[in-house]
């Protein structure tokens, strides 16, 4: 049997994928999009019950599709938003087909576009957009041995407090799953840890702005590259419970127990390094420079915005910050479960071509790859802050389908 032909095949039916299309399609371009379980599948099989936008409703989206019968203010729920891409998808008419699993991508023998194997056959691409998102391979630090007989999780795999064992958790890492994990598991009644990491904690709004209105003005999400060591600081904040401004004090006072960063586990003792204050002062620093940056751009656009000098009250630091765990026995501290909040990393075996760096990061320029018919979309900083987010990868999508068409 014959390999099918397409022009243009994008692996991935997320947000990536689905943007993609939508801006062949203005084109005229000629594509398929193959998607290996169904359309926004890490949002439906990868993210914990309770799970909310972290943007709000008119931000969160593509340009051509409001949430429908949501507030714009408010923050849409993990099962609106796997509705949202589907009926995107129906929307534009997406060439897309579900359930089909690529396997492999290896260039033509005669050069000329790339060779897919997958599980349902052989395709033929000139060009192949690789659009499987950073949310890849979760990362599961080996620091408690298995033999513990602890419950070990990535936060990708949670999904609410029942589905853990009687007992106390501790919750690895303080971004944004992090920190609304351990409260979701603390107001359900359980004994939490949280071991808190270097973090960016902006207001979740400011002077009747949101946020991410603030990013936008002051021209964040356009930042190009992140600053020099900021490369894993993650930004902690929630739309949970209506939206709030995450302040570890406050989860403290709750009655979760902060620790600084998880370091080594020994003889069921786990190790804490003595960096809690100065990584609770670094998140308190970012947060007040994003009100100082606000202030002088609505003082320098005159913009009547009501002023809150409340919002730079930073109340004392509490006791399990000033007097921080250093280690952690965790059977006397009746710790059954373990939650790694740790993020993930890349993994694309399967893109048999000679496009990654020395440690496997893809090789490119705003997604176009240095095999010429390859591209990436939908990875972090792929061309600015704003790269991996809703309606950032719309921008770049829209890039890069101008330069397949120019092809």
């Amino acid at each position: 049997m014959p390999p099918e032909k397409i022009d243009t095949l994008i692996i991935g039916g997320g947000q990536a994928g689905l943007a993609m299309s939508a801006h062949l399609d203005k084109h005229g371009v000629n594509h398929l999009v193959l998607e290996r379980h169904r359309i926004a599948e890490r949002w439906r099989s990868e993210r914990w019950d309770s799970l909310v936008a972290n943007g709000p409703a008119w931000h969160d989206r593509f340009p051509s599709l409001e949430f429908d019968g949501i507030d714009p203010d408010s923050f849409a729920p993990r099962d609106r938003i796997v509705s949202y891409f589907e009926t995107f998808a129906q929307q534009i008419n997406a060439p897309i087909r579900c359930g089909v699993n690529v396997t492999a991508v290896q260039k033509n023998p005669d050069g000329t576009g790339f060779r897919v194997e997958t599980s349902d056959g052989v395709i033929e691409a000139a060009n192949v957009v690789a659009a499987t998102g950073p949310f890849q391979r979760p990362i599961i630090p080996t620091v408690v041995p298995a033999e513990t007989g602890i419950m070990q999780i990535h936060s990708s795999g949670y999904r609410n407090p029942a589905q853990l064992p009687e007992g106390a958790v501790l919750v690895v890492g303080a971004g944004s799953s992090g920190a609304q994990i351990a409260d979701e598991l603390q107001r359900a009644g359980k004994k939490v840890y949280l071991s808190v990491g270097p973090h960016d904690r902006p207001p979740r709004a400011y002077r009747g702005r949101d946020f991410v209105w603030w990013l936008g003005a002051l021209g964040h999400w356009n930042a190009k590259t992140r600053e020099p060591g900021m490369e894993h600081v993650t930004i902690s904040v929630s739309g949970a419970r209506g939206g709030h401004t995450v302040d570890f004090r406050d989860l403290a006072a709750s009655g979760i127990t902060l620790t600084g960063r998880a370091e080594t586990c020994q003889d069921g003792v786990m190790q804490f390094r003595p960096d809690l204050a100065a990584n609770i002062a670094a998140g308190d620093a970012n947060y007040l420079s994003v009100l100082d940056t606000a202030d002088a751009y609505a003082a320098a656009h005159g913009l009547d915005l009501p002023p809150e000098p409340e919002a730079r009250n930073i109340g004392p630091d509490p006791d399990c910050v000033r007097n921080p765990l250093l280690q952690l026995n965790l059977t006397e501290a009746g710790i059954t479960s373990i939650v790694w909040a740790t993020g993930f990393t890349l993994d694309f075996g399967w893109l048999q071509l000679d496009a990654f760096d020395d440690v496997g990061r893809p090789q490119h320029d705003r997604g176009i790859s240095n095999v010429p018919g390859l591209y990436f979309l939908g990875l972090p900083w792929l061309s600015r802050r704003a790269s991996p987010f809703i309606w950032g990868v719309w921008h770049d999508a829209e890039f890069l389908a101008g330069h397949i068409a120019a092809r």
